[in-house]
């Protein structure tokens, strides 16, 4: 019995042991934000504030000194997320994780971006202020990669930790610019659509811009086939795989004093991104004798994309305007290594690659390059003999000027500095939106634009082989999209159709009039804003299109044919006010009955692959109140039953399979069918796909106001389970009043750190999706006095 007791004290010393050990590991992987550490290189002291949500505020002598310390801060919190989005562009993430992601690095790596990132550094100005400052960064991200701990991921993963250069920087940035294109989803699909279908079907579809709708308008003044099917597939499919968030759209207004109770610029941006964990944004406050901001800056990017001190603030929403074109190219019979161009005969580059995968064998292959872009067949795995298609992006064509741009903006003192760094960003096309202290708004379309002949229409595959199908000139950035001090005292953004300056139409991928006309309709009807209404104007959830939509619908149905509860929830429908709450069932009803309406309309045409992609584009947010509103059209004909359908008879149809569904799902009561049982968030970690895992890494979900095309537009792809898991909204809500800047307010959607061990991997969760904000503190007395902890490089 003794002996017994002894091996269970032995066991159970044991098993402390292990615990400990665990726990000493596990806190031995947390970031430092406190003490004194080494930093090579700096020249004197940098003392750095961690506020109670973890945001660095830091004081330094010099920038040089500062940018070395953030990259430091920024790595602790952020390594492995700057990992991931170094390696997308190099095709890297075979490496991590599997043959899974080979797909994925084929298609990035035809794109070019690492090649263009190339041919830029070999030209650089290594002496300029934009890379010393950037190689500073730099030097801070690999001090902590050299002495600091790993993070859990390169543990589990088995990969090793790397030193940053300068060439990840700016793949960093051309992600970025891809991220935002829509191109590669709609043109080889439209093309595939009217080789199925024919002109008809796409006379009904919402292409081309709509002169009803509302755009934004511009002021200068001063104040006083089944091969697109198939590509459009594979593209879609290399993009669901990324465990990095893409861009997608963005809310931003800026209201001049003539509107604002205190007679100051007050600032609104919350730029939208596909949700994950780490959410996006790195914000840091950095202060020096000569420069001050507090910015939102990308993983790697030693320059904030959004930003403000106390002389101006800056944002960003995506343009949408049309950089990626597609060509047909003509092969030579005789010689299958030559395309044809209007000089002749030209030869195919090929260009040869190689990826390193995870536990497998290495993957080589080659892919075709004209002077259009690289030849996507080989890369989507099309059928061979299929012809050629060439992608043809903006991005790698100029001088990448980006970076220094980005420098350029956040160095700017006043408005004229500020505009004059925009025409070095020739992709990805940016909305840059601005306000400052002295009373000026304004908003600049920034991009390369081209002209292409008349009458033609770029979003479907064009002619490579004849010439005819080229752009005729670039614009100057005189004759970009822009608003400076306008008659009307605001100026604002939401992924809208833009007015011309330059007497034609910019083509783009622009989202619907819906947010645009919310924020219109708001913004015309007061003259007193401040903060706090500007606050929840940047949560409403209200949609005018939306109840327009049932309106429209509404008058179709017989209601002969419904029953009293039917008639009761169609009376509640026909009363809705657009309003996406928690415990509304309007929204339910509307969501479900859209969707089986488009699905009844469409997918007999389509086909089902092809209907599964046509609702991944900005086209079918387009489509929705347009061909909700088209009484008659070829679509609404089911084109596999003898009888002629009627918008009438789809919309019952559809009706009636919501109604069953919900019945289904959340049982007789109608009471019950609220929102908040569909329409959840969770923030999804790479690990958190693991269901073991999943409680670790993942933060969520959560029910959630807002829907789709809302100004708190909390967005969801469409399918046939009814239930909205929300996929990208806001990365931040960001407010600067300049009546009192030193209190202007912002959120994140989870957390500061991407380290799951950091009490501030989500600690703003809860906050975020209750619509509440903190502070962005500027005043050093203040953030002294609060500070969680302090960290000291010496």
């Amino acid at each position: 019995m003794k002996k017994f007791k002894k091996i269970l004290l032995v066991l159970a010393g044991l098993i402390l042991l292990v615990i400990i050990g665990v726990a000493i590991f596990i806190n031995s992987l947390k970031p430092d934000y406190g003490g004194e550490k080494s930093l090579p290189g700096i020249s004197s002291e940098v003392t750095t504030y961690f506020d109670p949500y973890g945001i660095p505020h830091i004081y330094a002598e010099n920038e040089t000194d500062a940018l070395k310390a953030l990259g430091y801060v920024h790595a602790q919190d952020r390594l492995w997320q700057m990992e991931l989005l170094r390696r997308i562009a190099k095709g890297r993430l075979s490496e991590v994780f599997g043959e899974d992601m080979v797909k994925t690095d084929k298609f990035f790596l035809s794109l070019g971006i690492d090649d263009h990132t190339k041919e830029t550094l070999s030209s650089l100005d290594q002496t300029s202020e934009t890379i010393a400052l950037s190689q500073a960064y730099l030097d801070g991200i690999n001090e902590f990669i050299k002495n600091g701990p790993t993070p859990i991921e390169f543990y589990l993963t088995g990969i090793e930790k790397e030193p940053f250069s300068i060439e990840d920087v700016y793949n960093a940035v051309g992600y970025m610019a891809f991220s935002f294109a829509m191109a590669h989803k709609t043109d080889p699909l439209l093309t595939s659509m009217r080789n199925k279908l024919g002109e008809a079907y796409l006379k009904d579809l919402a292409i081309s811009s709509d002169t009803s709708t509302v755009w934004i308008k511009n002021y200068k003044g001063e104040k006083t086939d089944t091969l697109g099917t198939n590509i459009t597939a594979s593209v879609t499919a290399a993009l669901d795989k990324l465990p990095i968030p893409q861009f997608e759209g963005s809310n931003s207004w800026v209201v001049a004093p003539e509107k604002t109770k205190n007679g100051k610029v007050i600032f609104a941006n919350d730029p939208h991104i596909g949700f994950a964990q780490p959410s996006v944004w790195y914000e840091a406050h950095v202060s020096t004798p000569t420069y001050e901001k507090y910015g939102y800056h990308l993983a790697g990017v030693p320059f904030p994309l959004l930003a403000h001190n106390r002389k101006l603030a800056y944002g960003l929403t995506m343009f949408e305007n049309d950089d990626i074109d597609f060509y047909y190219e003509e092969s030579n019979p005789t010689d299958s290594t030559q395309y044809k161009t209007p000089e002749g005969w030209k030869n195919y580059e090929f260009v040869n690659k190689t990826i390193k995968v995870k536990d497998g064998d290495d993957v080589s292959f080659t892919y075709k390059k004209t002077h259009h872009g690289p030849v996507l067949n080989n890369i989507a795995d099309q059928i061979s003999g299929d012809r050629p298609i060439a992608m043809s992006w903006i991005y790698t064509k100029p001088k990448n000027m980006v970076l220094h741009a980005l420098y350029g903006l956040s160095h700017a003192s006043n408005r004229e500095e500020f505009k004059s760094a925009l025409p070095n960003i020739h992709a990805p096309g940016l909305n840059v939106m601005y306000g400052d202290a002295e009373g000026n708004v304004a908003w600049w379309a920034t991009a390369k634009l081209y002209e292409m002949p008349d009458s033609l229409s770029t979003k479907f595959v064009l002619d490579g082989a004849t010439g005819k199908d080229e752009p005729l000139r670039y614009l100057d950035f005189s004759e970009n999209p822009m608003a400076e001090n306008p008659p009307w005292n605001y100026v604002y953004s939401a992924n809208n159709q833009p007015d011309s300056i330059a007497g034609m139409l910019y083509p783009g991928y622009y989202l619907p009039e819906n947010r645009a006309k919310r924020i219109v309709q708001l913004l015309d009807a007061k003259d007193d804003w401040d903060k706090e209404a500007i606050s929840e104007m940047i949560l409403d959830v209200t949609s005018p299109v939306n109840t327009e939509v049932v309106t429209e619908l509404i008058k179709l149905f017989d209601v002969t044919h419904l029953d009293k509860e039917q008639l009761a929830l169609l009376d509640s429908l026909k009363n809705w006010d657009g309003e996406y709450s928690l415990k509304a069932t309007s929204p339910l009803i509307y969501h479900r009955t859209l969707y089986n309406m488009v699905k009844n309309t469409m997918e007999d045409e389509l086909g089902p692959e092809m209907f599964k992609q046509f609702l991944s584009t900005h086209l079918f947010k387009r489509q929705i109140a347009w061909g909700s509103g088209m009484k008659s059209g070829v679509w609404w004909d089911n084109v596999n039953t003898p009888e002629i359908e009627t918008r009438q008879d789809i919309v019952m149809m559809s009706f009636a399979q919501t109604w069953e569904s919900l019945v289904a799902d959340f049982g007789d009561d109608p009471s019950e069918w609220t929102w908040d049982k569909v329409h959840t968030i969770e923030h999804q970690h790479p690990f958190g796909q693991i269901e073991s895992l999943r409680k670790y890494f993942n933060v969520g979900p959560f029910p959630v106001e807002g829907t789709r095309e809302v100004i708190n537009n909390l967005s969801f792809p469409y399918d046939g389970t009814g239930f909205y898991k929300v996929s990208s909204g806001p990365s931040t809500r960001r407010i600067i009043d300049f009546s009192d800047v030193e209190n202007s307010i912002s959120i994140l959607p989870t957390g500061q750190s991407g380290n799951p061990f950091s009490k501030h991997y989500e600690d703003q969760a809860q906050m975020y999706v209750n619509g509440e904000f903190r502070k962005m503190m500027m005043n050093k007395q203040e953030i002294e006095e609060t500070a969680e902890s302090v960290l000291i490089f010496r």
